[in-house]
């Protein structure tokens, strides 16, 4: 009966997604919105990249709620975690081994070079804060592989992660003070193609990136103390 009941459910939810996909317009003329980012969006907002003038400008205050959720879910792992649990600092750590231990010194610095490049030239190149923070938090992981004995500071995760929430909200605000619209891009856009282009755009993607990178880092080590 468990059976019958579990196909005839599978059945229903085969059929809603196959309605919902029919009504989906690909590849017609219905998506304005769509060709109106790439018609104007190199123009209004001066970034080549133009996923990011539609994060980071367009529909850049639902980017700020998912910044927002991160560092939500952040707060909750550190909260979990840090129940009932003092943070040790004489842990005698086996040692790794020596291709992880060569890894982590000679690749961490590059790793981190990687990563600001990514969300620096985010909007001239596929990628952006959140990619670049990833990358960022990568080399942190590596350093807890690798270089057992090192940690980060919890205090200054949590720094930068704050100083640069509070720059995605500092320039939203200026925007909204200047044109009545909140992360109005306000800053000159610059010659497109150019570093120093875009406007506020690769200044809110540095922001993510210093955010999401702490973030991530901050609950890697979380969970790294956790299991030692």
């Amino acid at each position: 009966m468990r059976k019958i009941i579990g196909l005839i459910l599978l059945i229903i939810i085969a059929v809603g997604l196959g309605l919902a996909l029919v009504r989906i317009p690909f590849g017609t003329s219905k998506s304005r919105l769509g060709e109106y980012y790439i018609r104007e969006g190199r123009k209004e907002t001066g970034a080549t990249n133009i996923v990011t003038s539609v994060v980071a400008n367009y529909r850049g205050f639902d980017t700020l709620g998912e910044v927002t959720i991160l560092f939500t879910a952040a707060l909750g792992v550190g909260a979990v975690l840090s129940i009932g649990r003092k943070r040790k600092n004489n842990i005698k750590h086996q040692p790794a081994s020596l291709i992880l231990r060569t890894g982590c010194r000679f690749l961490f610095p590059l790793i981190l070079l990687v990563g600001a490049y990514i969300f620096i030239h985010g909007h001239l190149t596929p990628g952006g804060g959140f990619q670049g923070g990833a990358v960022v938090a990568s080399a942190f992981l590596l350093i807890y592989l690798g270089c057992r004995e090192i940690r980060i500071s919890e205090k200054g995760t949590k720094a930068v992660e704050s100083l640069a929430g509070l720059v995605f909200v500092a320039v939203g605000l200026v925007g909204l003070a200047v044109s009545g619209y909140f992360l109005f891009n306000f800053l000159p856009k610059g010659i497109s193609g150019r570093l120093f282009s875009a406007g506020v755009i690769p200044v809110i993607y540095i922001a993510i990136g210093f955010k999401v990178g702490s973030e991530l880092a901050g609950i890697i080590d979380a969970l790294v103390e956790e299991t030692e």
